[in-house]
């Protein structure tokens, strides 16, 4: 090939590469592009390791045979980071309510607030949730499903970066559901110039299509409570007054004097005239403190009643029936305002969890969630287990921190009982609760000194993987711990492994066994006699190899 061949093919590769540049940039785009904003968090777990530490005067027990829930403190994605590596794939249910970036001090990024005149203010609330997200999918189980409460300012955005193949993907879209956050009009003086926004949303989301998945409850069969009991039998009461602006037809028929009241303005009974007349007739109807309701015995009815799971939430409550909830735990004062009614919580988990789910909630603010979870177990006696993570920022300036003052003395106060603020008192809902908060080990090298202080400080979070708190042995050169039915070994010292393996001889149960190394080491042959009882794995490594994906 001569020199000008030569030439005139470099030019047509030239000219080639010029057509392509041109036509990507004209193609059509479609997807969420914004500018990625550094985090300072983010940074700091790169260069110094997390884990967690327990306050250990915070720790709540009530029944060792029960499961322990769990209450870190620190910035979520710290604690995310911890528990990529202690639950990965182990969580059933995330219901999270982050921050709605309304650009009226709800949102912090890098310790400020994110105003509304923020030209970066989506940038930063997308990057602060897609890294959140992308280690909360880590943590569900194939058959997880994530539930994420959102207003209008970042709905559409929140939808696009779900539907992101990266993260969850349009294929794992559930559903948008809604429900009334409030029913009092606010800026009366500009109302006739604005709609008044009242809808909230939650968006669901799984780790596989709904089509595949095995146990959605779309539909749940719900044992019905008979709590009172006459001379005729056990009985329920109902209600039989409904609002006519909650998607009810006005049905003007239903309005007319029942047992000599009638319902105030926008409600209407539920019962028609003919109904009425009928219940009556058999005594079926009483008034209670002005109210009418409905009498309804166990044996004129089928004991479950199948609940449909509908897109729009009815009556569960609002927000300031969640902030009324709150009060009446803590007393009033806290000025805590974005409180989720625990009734919306309880709703979504009876139809999205077992007797036996892990259900995360890491923006837990005021602890909804905790209270729905031991609210449910103590309806249908499960065994789910909660794990809260919440800052420790002072509530609106007024003086009292998240974590300590609002979320754990709630839990706190559900689990033990409580005086409510009409002086009544309140049974405690059981249950049992560790306390952790979020710390670093430097690490800034894998140096064997290195791995030797990790090891060190990682106890709590072999604890926590494994669900096993109370110790049985401690020493110098290793430690057992254990819960009801699983026992937790961790040994410093490879010396120590047939004194180790004496000790557990006589003890019944499997035991989960940690041996300090500086390399991968799995000492297969020193438990190749006992090792139908005990399952391996060297540290720290384990707990690096999680930290190099996560933190690339």
């Amino acid at each position: 090939m001569s020199i000008n061949d030569q030439n005139l093919s470099k030019e047509k590769l030239l000219a080639e590469v010029e057509r392509l540049k041109k036509e990507l940039k004209n193609r059509k785009k479609y997807g969420l592009v914004w500018e990625d904003k550094p985090e300072e968090v983010v940074e700091m777990c790169k260069k110094r390791l997390p884990v967690l530490k327990e306050v250990k005067e915070k720790e709540i027990i009530t029944d060792k045979s029960k499961p322990v829930n769990l209450l870190i403190e620190g910035d979520n994605y710290h604690a995310l980071s911890v528990l990529n590596y202690t639950h990965a794939g182990k969580i059933d249910v995330i219901y999270i309510d982050p921050p709605y970036n309304t650009g009226n001090k709800d949102f912090i990024f890098n310790d400020n607030y994110v105003d509304r005149e923020d030209s970066y203010r989506h940038s930063k609330w997308l990057s602060f949730m897609e890294k959140r997200l992308k280690l909360a999918k880590n943590l569900l189980k194939d058959t997880g499903v994530i539930f994420i409460s959102i207003d209008d300012n970042e709905m559409a955005h929140l939808k696009l970066l779900m539907d992101n193949p990266d993260l969850f993907g349009e294929q794992k879209f559930y559903a948008l559901l809604t429900w009334i956050n409030r029913t009092k009009p606010t800026n009366m003086g500009e109302a006739r110039f604005n709609i008044q926004q009242n809808v909230e949303y939650i968006l669901v989301y799984g780790k596989v299509p709904m089509t595949r998945h095995p146990r959605f409850n779309l539909f749940k069969d719900q044992k019905k409570s008979y709590l009172y009991e006459d001379r005729i039998g056990r009985y329920r009461v109902e209600e039989i007054v409904q609002r006519r602006n909650l998607g009810v037809l006005r049905r003007d028929t239903m309005i007319y004097p029942l047992l000599g009241i009638s319902p105030k303005k926008g409600y209407r009974w539920q019962l028609s005239r003919m109904k009425y007349k009928e219940l009556l007739a058999k005594n079926r109807l009483r008034l209670t403190k002005g109210k009418p309701y409905r009498i309804i015995y166990d044996f004129e009815e089928d004991v479950f009643a199948y609940r449909p799971f509908w897109s729009h939430l009815e009556d569960v409550g609002t927000a300031e029936t969640g902030k009324m909830e709150l009060n009446d735990i803590l007393g009033i004062g806290h000025e805590f305002e974005t409180v989720k009614p625990k009734e919306l919580i309880k709703r979504i988990l009876f139809h999205s969890t077992d007797e036996n789910s892990v259900i995360l909630d890491f923006f837990a603010g005021s602890g909804t969630t905790g209270h729905a979870v031991l609210e449910l177990n103590r309806e249908d006696n499960g065994n789910r287990k909660f794990i809260l993570c919440t800052n420790n920022e002072d509530n609106n300036g007024n003086g009292y921190k998240i974590a300590e003052d609002i979320c754990y003395p709630r839990t706190k106060k559900v689990i033990e009982g409580y005086t409510n603020l009409k002086g009544e008192k309140v049974d405690g809902l059981g249950g049992n609760l560790k306390y952790f908060k979020t710390d670093f080990v430097d690490y800034e090298k894998p140096t064997d000194k290195n791995k030797i202080k990790l090891t060190k400080q990682a106890i709590e979070m072999l604890c926590i993987k494994e669900g096993t708190f109370e110790k049985v042995i401690d020493n110098e050169r290793f430690k057992i711990f254990k819960n009801s039915n699983h026992y937790t070994g961790i040994i410093w010292d490879q010396t120590a492994i047939p004194e180790f393996k004496k000790k557990i001889k006589d003890i019944k149960g499997k035991f989960s066994v940690y041996i300090f190394s500086l390399g991968d080491e799995t000492f297969d042959d020193e438990f190749e006699d006992v090792k139908q009882k005990v399952k391996l794995s060297p540290i720290p490594e384990a707990i690096l190899r999680v930290y190099r994906r996560i933190f690339k």
